[in-house]
């Protein structure tokens, strides 16, 4: 079984009526859909890297072809988990979570997309909790590191919900034009403060080598 050898294709993080785990080619494909029907609002840029500012078409393909290109380069000292977020079985958004030599740094980083039909719902906080507590109660992080632009309230405030603080900011020219981020930063002190919901995380065991964390225990 291809499990065997990917195993992180069993992993998945389980909060209220949210599923976060790899996507089948068929979720694949609805992750892109969900790209193609709009991210956010026209007059407003909140990625870096500017891959909304497509067609719809060139920007579902690019969410698959980004998808495989991250898998592809995984190796235990430099990684990306691109995980799909289902709400109730409906592929809404994408929640990443990134780690470079890890297993020395225990410095996790975290990314992600909500479609902007599901967006105002809660779902972005529970999402960003889902891989916070991958990252804390299993993977053994002392911190989590984000960023989200001044002009992004909506982004900050899930940040500020889930526990992170500033943590300095950052200019970026993006599409021609100055951009100031936020960066922000999430200790284990500081996610222990916050009231959280339940989570759940099954399949983990056998991943943890390709997290570079081969004596690490698991439930």
């Amino acid at each position: 079984m291809i499990t065997e050898y990917f195993p992180l294709l069993g992993l998945r993080i389980e909060v209220a009526d949210l599923q976060l785990r790899l996507p089948s080619p068929e979720e694949l494909g609805q992750l892109a859909d969900a790209a193609a029907d709009g991210v956010h609002e026209p007059d407003m840029m909140p990625f870096t890297v500017p891959w909304t500012d497509q067609s719809p078409a060139d920007r579902a393909r690019s969410v698959v072809t980004h998808h495989w290109a991250v898998l592809g380069r995984w190796t235990p000292q430099a990684w990306s988990l691109p995980l799909a977020v289902l709400h109730r079985g409906t592929v809404v958004g994408q929640q990443t979570i990134s780690g470079k030599d890890f297993a020395i740094s225990s410095e996790c980083s975290t990314g992600s997309w909500l479609g902007l039909r599901y967006q105002g719902r809660g779902i972005g906080t529970l999402m960003r909790i889902a891989v916070a507590h991958l990252a804390f109660e299993h993977l053994g992080a002392s911190d989590l590191v984000s960023a989200a632009y001044l002009d992004n309230p909506a982004s900050l405030r899930v940040s500020a919900k889930v526990g992170y603080q500033p943590d300095g900011v950052a200019r970026h020219a993006v599409q021609g034009r100055l951009r100031i981020s936020q960066r922000l930063r999430l200790t284990r002190d500081d996610w222990l403060a916050i009231n959280r919901p339940y989570v759940q995380v099954h399949g983990l065991q056998a991943c943890l080598p390709l997290f570079g964390l081969l004596d690490q225990t698991s439930a």
